[in-house]
C-alpha cells in the first residue's frame, strides 16, 4: 500500500508525518505509533482480520466508526453507519452468522437499545468472531442521561467483558476478544470509559491481516432454536462456556500482578482506567502495595482473587462505576478470608461521578495513615473559593435550529411546554430558549408528547433531529396516528448527524464508506406514517415558521413541522469549497434603538453589547442573516 508521506529533516533525524487515516494502515510490524484509544480499537479489528464493522455515532465511540469511514474502501472492507444501534448489532451478527469477522461500537446507551437481539445472540452463538464494543462516560460528559455501567450487561447476557486501560491495551484486547469470540462461538463485549476512548498514547502495531468479507449463512436446524424445547439446554450450554473462559481468565497474562511480592495488610484490585490512576497514586505516594490488575472482567479469575486476598487484612476495589467487583470480591472473601475489609465505591471512593487520582490518593491515605506531601483537600478549598467566569453552552453561530425555536417561543408565549430529544439541538435547553422542559433517550419526544396529549389540554410541542428521528422517532410518530393523537412535533433536518462529528444520516445521500445512495426525504416518511398534516420550512424564513406553528397548535390531528436547512457549519466549509462568498453583518448604530432581541433573544454568539452598544463580530458571523429578519428596526446591514 502506498502513502502519501511528507518527511521532515528536523537537523536530528526524519520527521514522517502522514494522515491518520494512513497511519493507521502502517502495516510494519513492531512501529511505534500515537493513536486515541478508539483509533487502536480499529487497528486491533485491522490485525484481527475483520470484515464487516458497523457503528450508530456516540460519543465517547464515534472516532470508531469515523476511522473505520476512512479506511474501509483502502483496506477493502464494509463499514455502515446504521440507523441505531440495534440495527447495527444486527448487521454484525449477520456477518458473523455468515462467517465473516466483525465488530459494532456504540456509546452504552446504544447498549439499551440493542440488548433486545444481543442477548439472544449469545445464545445462538457466532460461527466468525465479533467483538461489541461499548463506551461508558463516567461523569455524563458528554452522554447525559444517566450514568451508566455497562458491566451488568455482561453479566446479564452471558456475554465475556474485557476492559483495556490505554491506547496498546484497546489494541491488544480487541485481537484478544475476536481470538475469544471464535474459540467459544460467542460474542464478546470491549468496555471502555472516556478516558481511555479519548486519551492518546503509544501503540505497537503488528501486521495487518486480510479477512474474510464474504461468507455464507448456513443453516443449523438445532443450534438457532433459542426457543422452548430447546432454550433450557441452550441456557445451559452458556453457562458451560462461560466457565470455560472463567478457567482461561486464571490463565490469561490480561490479568496480571504488580508488586506481587511485596508483603502488606493492604491490597489493590483495578480494571480499567482506575489502574492507571491507582499506580500514579502509589507513585506520588511513594509507596509499593501489591496490586492486581484485570483486564477480562466478566468472567473474574475466582481462584487467583482468592489466593490474593487470603492472607490481606483489607483490599481496595477500583473500578468506574458501580462497585460489581467490589461485591463479587466481597462474596469470594467470606469463603477465605471473613475478617477482609473491603473498600471501594460502596463508601470510600466516591459512589458516583468519574474517578480521579485525587480521589484514589486520599482513599490510600486515609486507609494507610500514609501523610501526602501536600494538602489536596486545603487545595481544592482555595481553587473553589476562584471567582471563575460562567457561561451556558451554546449553540454555533448561524445554526438554523436557534432560528427554529426563536420562532416558536415567539409563536407560542409562556404557556408552552417543551419536549426535547437527544441532539446537538439539546442544547436549547439553557436560556433563552429553554425549549427543552424535559429529556430522556433518542425518540422519547414523540411518546411522552403523545402521553401528555392524551391527558390533558396543554400547548405541547416535541422537537426531534433527523438522526434521532431515523434512530428511534418513526415507531412512535406511527403511534400517534395510530391512537389519535394530537401533538405538535417539529422535526430538526440539517442534513447531518451533527453532535457526534457530521456523520452521514438516511436525508443525506451518501453512505459511511462515500458511495452514493437514495437520500430519503423525512416529509415522505411522515406522509407514509399517516401524518396529514405535514409541512416543511426553511429554518432561517422566521415569519413562515411562526405562522405555521401558530397555525398547526390548532390541529385537532398530529401535526409535523419539518424545519429544513443544512447544519451552517458545513454550509460555511461547502461554500467555501465552491469560492462563494460568506457575507458578513453588522449593525447600524444610528438605527438600532437597543431591543436587544438580537442578542437576549436569538442569542446569537457573534453579537455582544458594550455600554449599552450592540455589534457584531464579523469574525464569528457565519452570514445567516436571521438578525436582519427578526431586527424591528432594519439596522443590521450587509457589510461585505
Amino acid at each position: 500500500m502506498q502513502f502519501n508521506r511528507k518527511t521532515i529533516d528536523k537537523g536530528k533525524g526524519e520527521v514522517i508525518i502522514i494522515d491518520m487515516s494512513e497511519k493507521i494502515l502502517l502495516n510494519e510490524n513492531g512501529m511505534k505509533i500515537i493513536l486515541l484509544g478508539n483509533e487502536a480499537i480499529v487497528r486491533g479489528a485491522l490485525e484481527s482480520g475483520v470484515g464487516f464493522a458497523s457503528t450508530f455515532p456516540g460519543t465517547p465511540t464515534s472516532e470508531i466508526g469515523d476511522t473505520f469511514a476512512k479506511v474501509a474502501n483502502k483496506v477493502g472492507i464494509y463499514f455502515e453507519y446504521s440507523t441505531n444501534e440495534k440495527v447495527a448489532l444486527e448487521g454484525a451478527a449477520g456477518a458473523a452468522l455468515s462467517g465473516v469477522r466483525s465488530t459494532v461500537s456504540f456509546k452504552q446507551y446504544g447498549l439499551n437499545v440493542s440488548s433486545e437481539s444481543a442477548f439472544p445472540l449469545a445464545y445462538v452463538g457466532v460461527r466468525a468472531g465479533m467483538v461489541i464494543v461499548v463506551a461508558d462516560d463516567p461523569s455524563c460528559w458528554s452522554s447525559a442521561q444517566s450514568e451508566q455501567d455497562s458491566r451488568y450487561y455482561a453479566r446479564l447476557g452471558h456475554i465475556p467483558m474485557l476492559e483495556p486501560a490505554n491506547s496498546q491495551e484497546c489494541k491488544d484486547f480487541t485481537k484478544i476478544a475476536f481470538d475469544l469470540s471464535e474459540k467459544f462461538n460467542l460474542p464478546v463485549f470491549l468496555r471502555l470509559t472516556t478516558r481511555v476512548s479519548h486519551t492518546r498514547g503509544v501503540v505497537t502495531l503488528g501486521r495487518i491481516v486480510k479477512g474474510r468479507t464474504k461468507g455464507k449463512f448456513l443453516k443449523d436446524s438445532i443450534k438457532f432454536r433459542n426457543f422452548p424445547p430447546y432454550i433450557i439446554e441452550t441456557h445451559k450450554e452458556l453457562h458451560r462456556k462461560l466457565e470455560a473462559i472463567r478457567r482461561i481468565s486464571e490463565e490469561i497474562e490480561i490479568n496480571f500482578f504488580v508488586n506481587e511480592d511485596v508483603k502488606n495488610d493492604l491490597g489493590i484490585i483495578a480494571s480499567g482506567v482506575s489502574f492507571n490512576y491507582v499506580m500514579d497514586a502509589l507513585d506520588h505516594l511513594k509507596m509499593n502495595l501489591p496490586v492486581f490488575k484485570l483486564g477480562l472482567t466478566y468472567p473474574i479469575p475466582e481462584e487467583k482473587i482468592r489466593n490474593f486476598i487470603k492472607n490481606l487484612k483489607s483490599i481496595l476495589v477500583v473500578e468506574e462505576i458501580e462497585p460489581i467487583l467490589e461485591k463479587s470480591i466481597n462474596s469470594l472473601a467470606k469463603d477465605v478470608n471473613p475478617e477482609l475489609r473491603v473498600f471501594g465505591r460502596s463508601g470510600y471512593l466516591p459512589t458516583a461521578g468519574e474517578l480521579t487520582e485525587e480521589a484514589i490518593l486520599l482513599t490510600i491515605s486515609k486507609i494507610t495513615g500514609k501523610k501526602l506531601d501536600y494538602d489536596l483537600i486545603a487545595h481544592k478549598e482555595d481553587y473553589n473559593k476562584l471567582k471563575i467566569a460562567r457561561r451556558f453552552p451554546l449553540m454555533c453561530p448561524g445554526c438554523p435550529h436557534r432560528a427554529t425555536f426563536f420562532a416558536t417561543k415567539s409563536a407560542t408565549g409562556e404557556d408552552t411546554t417543551f419536549i426535547g430529544d437527544i441532539g446537538c439541538y439539546i442544547l436549547g435547553i439553557f436560556p433563552p430558549f429553554e425549549t427543552q422542559d424535559i429529556i430522556f433517550s433518542m425518540g422519547a419526544s414523540e411518546g411522552l408528547i403523545h402521553g401528555i396529549k392524551k391527558v390533558s389540554d396543554q400547548k405541547v410541542i416535541a422537537f426531534i433531529g433527523d438522526g434521532t428521528f431515523f434512530h428511534a422517532g418513526i415507531p412512535a410518530l406511527i403511534n400517534t396516528v395510530f391512537n389519535k393523537s394530537n401533538p405538535l412535533i417539529i422535526i430538526l433536518d440539517n442534513r447531518t448527524t451533527a453532535m457526534t462529528g457530521h456523520q452521514p444520516n438516511p436525508t443525506v445521500g451518501v453512505t459511511g464508506m462515500g458511495d452514493q445512495t437514495k437520500a430519503i426525504a423525512i416529509e415522505d416518511i411522515v406522509k407514509a406514517c399517516g401524518v396529514e398534516n405535514v409541512k416543511v420550512v426553511d429554518s432561517f424564513n422566521v415569519k413562515e415558521m411562526e405562522k405555521t406553528v401558530g397555525e398547526f397548535l390548532q390541529n385537532d390531528k398530529v401535526s409535523v413541522i419539518v424545519a429544513k436547512r443544512e447544519c451552517q457549519l458545513l454550509a460555511v466549509r461547502r461554500k467555501r469549497r465552491e469560492g462563494k462568498a460568506i457575507p458578513k453583518f453588522n449593525i447600524d448604530k444610528s438605527r438600532c434603538n437597543g431591543c436587544g432581541i438580537c442578542l437576549y433573544q436569538l442569542g446569537c454568539p457573534a453579537i455582544s453589547v458594550e455600554n449599552g452598544v450592540f455589534d457584531i463580530n464579523e469574525d464569528l458571523c457565519t452570514g445567516c442573516a436571521v438578525c436582519v429578519r427578526i431586527c424591528p428596526k432594519r439596522a443590521i446591514k450587509v457589510v461585505r
